[in-house]
């Protein structure tokens, strides 16, 4: 099969493009103007020069695919709605209309989010979409909607993949943030610090991405992709500062007094017009302090999807790879 990858040159993208390889397929990739990516030269990857922002750019690189993996979205930082929403919805659009063109298959990655946080059960993908009111939230369900309407109207052969905050080798937005925390002596635990987040190893992605290439009858559907046996925040920091030598987090801090706080740093930051992310958000404090559990039920069956890499086995490949971070991503392959 000959596949396009959209933000290949990612966390997730690295592990693709090995797992697709592997099984010997044809793999291009499309890399922004001025990104770096020798690693795919290297791998023998065919690389092309472009922005989902410009249709024009995605002509030539969709050319002649029977499928393209959309991985490609803005996420993690300190943006305003407006470059968000050009990135993960007017982008996805054009990705899905040169898709159609050509007549390949779409699989689009979604996210967790596009649900909402703190539901009181487990999320299935029936659920209506309610994101938490910021760029990155909004802007993925709005991408998801719209991929929903252009598999109704147009009939857009596409798959939609919503998975859980995805970590391994070579992840510095989520473990290595957690980590460099821990290691400095700066881990709090947000409230009792029971809550369950929805965390899932990066292979674990891979393999739904790769289940919803392959499978038919997942045209037109929304996956949950995620783990089913999910850690407490507690379980999770805790592991990370085992796996790497750093003493577990002892403060906790209450959940409503740190959302305030992180209100009040976002407007700050708003007023005078700040191009960093505050050192505390809104987002952050309810992603680490609210319980959020997604059912993956769906994919077990129709599309045969097992979680293979247990969430501490996770923390010590990733801590593996956090000790040389110059080393090469270290995959945990399926069984």
């Amino acid at each position: 099969m000959d596949i396009l990858i959209t933000g290949g040159n990612g966390l997730l993208g690295h592990h693709v493009v090995s797992a697709l390889q592997d099984r010997g397929d044809s793999v291009r990739v499309l890399v922004l103007p001025g990104e770096e990516a020798p690693w795919l030269q290297e791998r023998g990857v065919e690389v092309h020069r472009g922005d989902i922002r410009r249709p024009e750019t995605l002509v030539t690189p969709m050319h002649g695919a029977d499928a393209v993996l959309h991985l490609a979205g803005m996420m993690g930082v300190w943006r305003p709605m407006e470059d968000y929403h050009a990135v993960n919805v007017t982008g996805t659009e054009n990705v899905c209309r040169a898709a159609l063109a050509q007549g390949a298959r779409v699989v689009h990655v979604s996210s967790w989010t596009v649900y909402g946080m703190a539901l009181g059960r487990p999320a299935h993908e029936d659920f209506p979409l309610n994101p938490f009111p910021e760029p990155y939230a909004v802007t993925k369900a709005a991408g998801d909607v719209l991929v929903q309407r252009m598999i109704a109207k147009d009939g857009l052969p596409a798959v939609i993949i919503r998975p859980g905050t995805f970590f391994g080798p070579g992840d510095r937005l989520h473990f290595g943030r957690m980590a460099d925390r821990l290691r400095a002596g700066k881990g709090v635990i947000v409230g009792s610090g029971d809550n369950v987040l929805p965390f899932v190893y990066v292979t674990d992605v891979v393999q739904g991405l790769l289940l919803a290439l392959d499978r038919e009858r997942a045209l037109g559907q929304a996956y949950n992709i995620t783990s089913d046996r999910p850690l407490t925040q507690r379980q999770l920091l805790h592991a990370i500062a085992h796996e790497i030598g750093a003493s577990p987090p002892r403060v906790h801090l209450p959940y409503r007094a740190l959302y305030a706080a992180g209100y009040a740093a976002e407007r700050l930051a708003m007023l005078t017009r700040s191009q960093r992310q505050p050192v505390v958000t809104r987002l952050g404090v309810k992603l680490f302090g609210t319980d959020n559990r997604h059912a993956v039920d769906k994919a077990r069956r129709e599309l045969g999807y097992r979680p293979w890499v247990a969430l501490r086995e996770g923390v010590h490949l990733a801590s593996a790879w956090y000790g040389t971070p110059a080393a090469p991503p270290v995959l945990a392959v399926g069984r």
